[in-house]
């Protein structure tokens, strides 16, 4: 009986072609080999991979961007695109042995939020506190709506392996109106690890987060928030996030979340919103000392201005600025300090830059903390005209809470009044 060769034969070792067609036992044997090998090691590589304990160890100053990119519908009805990105510069400092973090949010585009309308071109603080234990937990001392999303990612106590999963409650902020009425709901999310990478040249584990939108009063949910918006009934929808968790902090470099979800309200309104929130954790720029230092010297002895290294980076203190009385309105006199503080800004186009109006303790609290914040947004007006990139600059106001004097002579009243100017750096 003569066998038919002719049939093709796939074959991954080197013969000749006098040997390919007269070996298709050899060929065939090889190829199942090359299949057995590839699936042994595709199964021993989830079998055999070393296990892993995920921690978060904390950063040093960090920047956290929230970028949200969604498509909005009020009852069904397409209206347009919202785009918002919300930007943090987040310092640690420690109270009593456990580390606190401050951060300095603001919003990156005109918007309302907490009845205060940010003017064009100003970046007002949003001053939010909290603590993060070792499994990535937030707990909010200070809550002004942000950041946005509380105790996520959060990791497993245990040693986890890849495809490994867990569960763990969260909390989201939302502010579905856009109108600043923030609303907490709890969120519980399922982990699964999906291994190893390397992003921006950085160590990091891949995790995929999935969790369902839960909020109000009906079947398996049971929740509202009293201190949120009392018009939102429900929300339900749902959210696919892949995370890329750096190895050495346990910080979350880049979250990218896919949402689905609606917003309904007592007078029946309904908003849905369809897209991505994108959440970035980077690192401040450093300061050139050699080139900076100098500057502020130079500053010093030719200005009434005063410097001092802080948690946040470098700050310059200027005492007693000439404000027409109870007003944000800079005197004449100012100028020659106004023009040689842009000077210095003007060599740091990276770095964002604190600017905090204070007061003298002598009348109402809030007036008090309304003028800092003008005064504020008056040397942000000021560096503006002078050629500094007003994007970096944030404002606050804190007042007369941080008195540096004593408030009972005019000598101290005259140097608690004052504009702090901290350029913020990584330590």
């Amino acid at each position: 009986m003569v066998k038919n060769y002719s049939r093709k034969v796939l074959c991954f070792a080197p013969l000749n072609e006098e040997d390919a067609p007269q070996n298709p036992k050899l060929c065939s044997a090889i190829f199942y080999k090359f299949i057995f090998l590839l699936l042994f090691l595709l199964i021993s590589n989830n079998l055999y991979s070393q296990p892993v304990t995920i921690s978060y160890a904390g950063n040093d100053n960090y920047i956290l961007t929230e970028r949200t990119d969604l498509r909005r519908y009020d009852n069904n009805k397409y209206v347009g695109l919202t785009s918002l990105e919300v930007k943090s510069f987040i310092t640690p400092s420690y109270e009593n042995g456990e580390k606190v973090y401050d951060g300095l949010f603001y919003v990156e585009q005109d918007t309302k939020h907490l009845a205060a309308v940010i003017d064009e071109g100003i970046h007002d603080a949003i001053v939010s506190v909290f603590k993060i234990d070792e499994q990535g937990n937030m707990n909010m001392l200070e809550d002004n709506g942000y950041p946005s999303f509380r105790s996520f990612p959060s990791f497993p106590k245990k040693e986890i392996k890849k495809g490994d999963t867990w569960e763990a409650k969260a909390e989201r902020a939302v502010d579905p109106t856009g109108e600043g009425k923030i609303t907490r709901m709890p969120i519980f999310i399922q982990y699964t690890y999906n291994g190893d990478q390397i992003f921006n040249q950085k160590d990091v584990y891949v995790i995929k987060a999935l969790w369902a939108t839960r909020y109000g009063y009906g079947i398996g949910v049971s929740y509202q928030d009293f201190d949120g918006d009392r018009e939102l009934k429900s929300a339900t929808g749902k959210h696919e996030a892949t995370l890329y968790v750096e190895k050495e902090t346990g910080a979350a470099l880049l979250i990218r979340d896919n949402v689905n979800e609606e917003f309904v309200y007592t007078d029946g309104r309904k908003i849905a919103y369809k897209g991505t929130i994108s959440l970035f954790t980077d690192y401040p720029s450093g300061v050139e000392e050699d080139v900076i230092l100098p500057a502020i010297n130079r500053l010093i002895a030719e200005s009434d201005i005063e410097y001092e290294k802080t948690d946040l980076g470098y700050m310059l203190i200027i005492r007693d600025l000439q404000f027409v009385a109870n007003s944000a309105e800079l005197l004449p006199d100012e100028k020659n300090r106004l023009n040689q503080i842009a000077d210095l800004l003007k060599k740091l186009p990276k770095n964002q830059i604190l600017i905090e109006g204070h007061t003298a303790r002598v009348g109402d609290e809030s007036d008090e903390m309304q003028l800092s914040l003008e005064r504020a947004h008056t040397i942000v007006n000021e560096m503006g005209k002078r050629g500094v990139n007003t994007e970096n600059l944030i404002t606050k106001g804190s007042g007369g809470s941080k008195p540096v004097a004593d408030n009972d002579s005019p000598q101290g009243r005259a140097r608690n009044r004052r504009v702090e100017i901290t350029i913020l750096s990584k330590r």
